[in-house]
């Protein structure tokens, strides 16, 4: 199906039980955690239907071939415990990431090279026979800022380092990262995949070929010995969100672009920060406390520190202590919902005439 279907077709119909008379529209809800032994299945801790169908339409979206694990950061931690030598990663990452790697650096299991992504001939001098992995957001998190990724990728296999793009920001209806050459894609799928703030879980996406499935061996190799595993009721919301991601990521882009030319008119926004595409972008105010004064002065915008869900979330990035230092004490990263834009701009607006 995969070859001959829109992506949006992908989203509605892969990882669905077949055809047959009275068989559900959807996969189950298994709630076993052992199973009769002499089978494929043997415990709850290898597998269940509900994590093989979500597997099944990602792998599908990607273009690869996919594994869930229990959040976004047991993906990521997952895929980092396979490196034992240099990172080359952007120093304004997601948070969660950037704190993985300085925790393995302070304990000797690796070191990192932190750059800026957007500046690619740095990205490529960075690189050397000692980088084993090049680590790549876009767009970023939360700056907004968009990586050449043919270019780095090239220069990454160039010296045998293997490439890992996040794509939990432009989702694969946006960006497919392994059609561009990439080794790996991973996912929160809290966010956008599942896209209703109601099920945390995670999930890496590699390359459908012969290397690509030796990783996949190693990475379900890892995650059976250390159960980092989704619940069972977690992929079912997952993969019941991922059906309408194509109507989301669509509604949420077009708000986005309209809030875009709206905030790039007003008189307290000092700079508006957006990739041209999806429903994330971040605005910078004069100060932290005309950023804190916004965001505590909505009715609809909420203020909280996820993303990627129907509602539209905002907040100050800088709240957090691990933060990049980089990023402006006045940012806030907004995720943009499915609401009626007026609506969200008349909230938006009247919190910034406040100031």
């Amino acid at each position: 199906m995969a070859d001959q279907t829109k992506p949006a077709t992908r989203a509605v119909h892969a990882g669905r039980p077949a055809h047959e008379p009275d068989q559900p529209l959807n996969v189950p809800i298994t709630m076993a955690s052992t199973y009769v032994g002499g089978g494929e299945k043997e415990y709850g801790r290898y597998t269940n239907d509900a994590w093989v169908a979500f597997e099944t339409a990602l792998g599908e979206l990607e273009g690869g071939k996919a594994l869930t694990f229990s959040s976004g950061l047991a993906a990521i931690a997952t895929m980092l415990d396979l490196v034992n030598d240099s990172v080359v990663v952007a120093g304004q990452s997601y948070l969660g990431t950037v704190g993985q790697l300085a925790d393995l650096e302070a304990r000797g299991r690796l070191t990192t090279r932190l750059v800026d992504i957007t500046d690619t001939a740095a990205v490529v001098a960075a690189l050397d026979e000692d980088v084993a992995l090049l680590w790549i957001e876009s767009p970023t998190n939360p700056g907004m800022a968009v990586a050449d990724l043919p270019a780095l990728i090239t220069a990454a296999h160039a010296v045998g380092a293997r490439v890992v793009v996040d794509n939990t920001f432009a989702t694969p209806l946006l960006q497919q990262p392994l059609a561009l050459g990439a080794d790996v894609v991973v996912h929160s799928a809290t966010k956008y995949l599942a896209g209703h703030s109601d099920a945390v879980m995670g999930a890496i996406v590699v390359r459908d070929d012969e290397g690509g499935q030796a990783l996949w061996d190693v990475l379900k190799g890892r995650r059976d010995l250390i159960g980092a595993i989704p619940g069972t009721l977690e992929a079912w919301l997952a993969l019941r969100g991922l059906r309408t991601l194509a109507l989301r990521v669509e509604r949420a882009s077009a708000n986005a672009v309209t809030l875009v030319q709206r905030l790039e008119d007003h008189p307290a926004v000092e700079k508006v920060l957006y990739p041209g595409f999806g429903g994330m972008l971040a605005i910078v105010l004069g100060s932290a406390e005309a950023a804190d004064a916004v965001t505590h002065a909505t009715s609809l915008w909420v203020h909280c520190t996820s993303l990627g869900g129907v509602e539209s979330t905002f907040e100050r990035r800088r709240r957090w202590k691990g933060e990049d230092k980089d990023v402006p004490d006045g940012l806030i990263r907004l995720s943009v919902g499915i609401e009626d834009v007026d609506d969200l701009w008349a909230d938006l607006a009247g919190a910034l005439n406040g100031l």
